[in-house]
């Protein structure tokens, strides 16, 4: 808050408590008696003699007011409220989240310390963990691969067999742990511009048993051999060192139509999967990952089915 500002409420704050006090101390003068004929009253009037006078609050009812209102001070002299000043308490809404979570994690870190280090694939094993691993997954990769985990264009499905990355325990744990950069470079100019663009377009959908034009793929064939197959192999079938996925089988993060694969390899892809060590550390990395792994391997059934994030 700009010194300004913080001008601007402490003046706010003041004006308030001083207008309610000088209100309290007016409404408690002592008015005229009910016999006095210039006695205060509402000029509210029944029945021709049942008058209405403005009368004080009592005195105990008053002094009620009085006292919040030197209880309100006080609290702002102990708590921040006036402005920048943060209160001789030290005390912040900061401080107080902050404390709250490290009594939450260490309640969790004692609850499953006994998954440190251990192997996603026997976490697995344990409904309890894939359970709680299926939450840390709704809260946190839901938004990007769906909450059945079935992805989406350009969010891997994470409960079949094909993995950009490589499916193994310890590789589903490092993409969570320390995340992936997919990079797909614009190739069109390296393989022959817009013709060489149709060519191996057509020819990486005969890879995959898609059919397409046979002399459009033949020539495609030769391009790719020159260019593609660095990262996804003379064959296709990717390389998940670098991320390069296989292009033989049905399993397509972009789409398998023609102008879909024409789209990638003339503009190229760039994907990023976050590193997640640093959001909800390591051991509760491994029981997302444990969650993950058990989808595509029929570990812990019960828990399969993600619950709806908190």
């Amino acid at each position: 808050m700009t010194t300004g500002w913080s001008l601007y409420v402490i003046f706010l704050v003041v004006l308030n408590i001083v207008a309610t006090t000088w209100l309290l101390w007016w409404t408690a003068r002592k008015r005229k008696s009910d016999g006095n004929k210039d006695a205060e009253t509402t000029g509210h009037v029944w029945d021709g003699d049942l008058t209405e006078y403005n009368k004080p609050l009592p005195k105990w009812w008053i002094n009620l007011f009085y006292l919040t209102i030197i209880y309100s001070v006080g609290y702002l002299i102990w708590y921040p409220g006036m402005g920048n000043f943060a209160g001789t308490s030290g005390w912040t809404s900061a401080g107080e989240h902050d404390a709250d979570k490290a009594e939450a994690d260490k309640k969790l870190a004692d609850a499953f310390s006994r998954f440190d280090g251990m192997a996603i694939d026997q976490i697995a094993k344990d409904p309890a963990a894939v359970a709680f691993g299926a939450s840390l997954f709704a809260n946190h990769c839901a938004m990007c691969h769906g909450s059945d985990a079935r992805g989406a264009k350009g969010f891997p499905n994470l409960t079949d067999a094909d993995w950009q990355w490589g499916g193994s325990p310890d590789d589903i744990l490092t993409t969570i742990l320390h995340g992936r950069q997919a990079a797909m470079p614009a190739l069109a100019p390296a393989i022959g511009g817009d013709v060489g663009v149709t060519e191996v377009a057509a020819y990486v959908q005969s890879l995959s048993g898609i059919k397409a034009d046979p002399a459009l793929a033949a020539a495609g064939k030769a391009r790719f051999a020159g260019v593609c197959a660095a990262c996804h192999g003379v064959e296709g079938k990717g390389n998940t060192a670098l991320g390069a996925p296989n292009l033989t089988d049905d399993a397509w993060l972009y789409g398998s139509d023609f102008n879909a694969i024409r789209e990638a390899v003339t503009l190229g892809h760039n994907g990023m999967m976050p590193a997640h060590l640093p959001i909800i550390g390591e051991t509760r990395t491994r029981l997302a990952a444990a969650y993950v792994w058990s989808l595509s391997h029929g570990e812990a059934a019960a828990a399969a089915e993600p619950p709806q994030a908190p």
